[in-house]
């Protein structure tokens, strides 16, 4: 398949720069057996059952940019991809000119980094502290907002790019999905008899970029890792005895629960994915997908329409620009079921 196929016109006013003023008050729509309806978020209540098994991502994101300068005065913008240990990360590094391995940069005015070397397209970084690096980013990092939200992060980010149920930290963007829920909605959908379990990926910069290829079978993934506790893969196999639904709220807990079903059946643990998930996959656990807006030419976009059906994930995104829903992190979301066939 050519990446052209996953292209569309999205007028730049549709792009959310701010979350809404509620969480909870966004858009939905709702794509099931090819037909569109358009709803609330609050909405979703309704529409999920009893024994219905939302699955949701509690990685919590770091403040992993950085700005600082190099022994010669050069400015040097860092962000952190990946939290390797204590005092290890790997980065994207911005400068005029690239550090080399064994130099050292001065950030935020008094944390001391030592340049390793590369690894692929990241920067091998050792932060010379005794204080471990998720709390030297947490005091003097900056939330990395996504490249299309053009103000940077302010009060209101820190808060709302953020999930309500986020606990471990380590991703660099948000699984924007779950945005959408507070603790009112959580509670309401416990009381329904709907059960939640988690999961866990790490967001990497990498779920930004569009496929640049001609043909996607020539985009290479970006890793992610991921865990996928014991407890949630019983509660998906109970939910499968009961006749419930899973469903996977952002494309990060779908990848994650995908990844750890390649043997053919569900395994917890944890472990390193980039799994690229295009027309023709065949879906193993998640039977239902609660995600936002993707950009075009994206990877994520390309799972939708393997989620959905390409001429119904057209349709949508068509009917949605049409309609003015609020796309990508600060905007709106779908709810789409599972096209019975993956085959097209």
């Amino acid at each position: 398949m050519r990446t052209e196929e996953f292209d569309f016109i999205l007028p730049e006013e549709l792009i959310a720069q701010h979350p809404p003023a509620l969480r909870g008050t966004s858009r939905l729509l709702c794509v099931h057996e090819g037909k569109l309806q358009d709803k609330q978020f609050a909405d979703l209540l309704q529409m999920l059952s009893v024994d219905d098994l939302l699955v949701l991502n509690d990685t919590r994101v770091i403040k992993a940019r950085l700005f600082g300068i190099k022994r010669s005065g050069g400015k040097i913008e860092v962000l952190v991809e990946r939290v390797l240990n204590d005092h290890e990360v790997l980065a994207q590094l911005r400068a005029s000119k690239s550090p080399v391995a064994g130099s050292y940069v001065l950030l935020a005015g008094e944390l001391s980094v030592e340049i390793l070397g590369r690894r692929g397209e990241f920067f091998h970084l050792r932060f010379c502290s005794d204080v471990p690096v998720l709390e030297l980013l947490e005091r003097y990092g900056r939330l990395p907002l996504p490249p299309y939200i053009t103000h940077t992060a302010e009060a209101e980010d820190e808060t709302r790019y953020q999930t309500v149920f986020a606990r471990v930290a380590g991703a660099v963007a948000a699984p924007t999905a779950g945005l959408h829920f507070d603790e009112a909605m959580l509670q309401s959908l416990l009381a329904k008899g709907v059960k939640i379990s988690y999961v866990t990926l790490q967001v990497g910069a990498g779920t930004f970029q569009p496929v640049r290829a001609e043909y996607i079978n020539e985009h290479v993934m970006h890793s992610e890792s991921y865990e996928i506790p014991q407890a949630t893969v019983d509660a998906i196999g109970k939910a499968r005895e009961c006749g419930g639904r899973v469903v996977a709220v952002g494309t990060t807990s779908l990848r994650a629960l995908e990844s750890a079903a390649q043997q053919g059946y569900l395994q917890s643990g944890s472990g390193e994915t980039s799994i690229f998930i295009t027309p023709g996959y065949q879906f193993r656990v998640v039977d239902v997908l609660l995600t936002n807006f993707h950009l075009p030419k994206s990877t994520l976009l390309m799972l939708v329409s393997a989620f959905g059906g390409m001429q119904e994930m057209h349709e949508a995104y068509r009917h949605a620009v049409e309609q003015q829903y609020r796309f990508f992190s600060y905007g709106d979301a779908m709810l789409i079921e599972k096209k019975p066939s993956s085959k097209w």
